[in-house]
């Protein structure tokens, strides 16, 4: 298992680093400075299993690092953790293909608490066979969120958990219904009995 840190600040690289080998001990931890060195470290090293992308980099421009990354490793898991606020790029990061939006600001816990989510075993989400309507309790309480129109804050205030580790959660949800959004989940859920019409 291998997770790659994509970052040109040595320290915020570092940090990131140090979160996911206590998150993982004995993972392979790949640091990286630009986005053009990362396919020869993906052959010096194992198949990634998580991209920690920093939004901007000397060699990327706007989302284009996600856009290259995705273009190139569509099934890795891709977090951004940016110093940009998410209100000014989160949804073109997500379009671009990131799985979530991480806030530099967010501090440690919530970073790790979110990285972690996303390194659960892929094993854990498979995603469903025709017929199989099989969720976890977890995914069963945000498809009865998701009806009730609930936002990202509600559902972490009614779960106890963060936002950020709400938006993890769904994307694990999106990804199980091979679906890309809040109305597709629900429309889903209701076709396959999951919740009532």
């Amino acid at each position: 298992m291998s997770y790659y840190v994509i970052d040109d600040h040595p320290l915020m690289r570092e940090a990131v680093v140090m979160l996911l080998r206590r998150a993982r001990p004995g993972a392979t931890v790949v640091e990286v400075d630009r986005l053009d060195a990362v396919d020869a470290a993906v052959l010096t090293h194992c198949t990634p299993e998580l991209f920690c992308l920093d939004l901007k980099l000397p060699d990327t421009e706007g989302v284009s690092g996600v856009r290259e990354l995705k273009a190139h490793y569509p099934n890795t898991p891709l977090a951004v953790l940016s110093a940009a606020p998410a209100s000014e790029w989160e949804d073109q990061c997500v379009e671009a293909g990131a799985d979530i939006y991480i806030e530099k600001s967010a501090g440690a816990k919530q970073i790790a608490a979110a990285l972690r989510a996303l390194m659960v075993a892929e094993s854990d989400f498979e995603t469903l066979a025709p017929g199989d309507t099989k969720l976890s309790k977890r995914q069963k309480q945000l498809i009865v969120m998701l009806e009730q129109g609930l936002s990202n804050r509600d559902i972490a205030e009614q779960l106890g958990i963060s936002e950020h580790t709400v938006k993890v959660h769904l994307w694990r949800l999106f990804r199980r219904l091979e679906v890309k959004s809040r109305t597709q989940a629900v429309h889903y859920a209701r076709h396959h009995g999951l919740i009532a019409n």
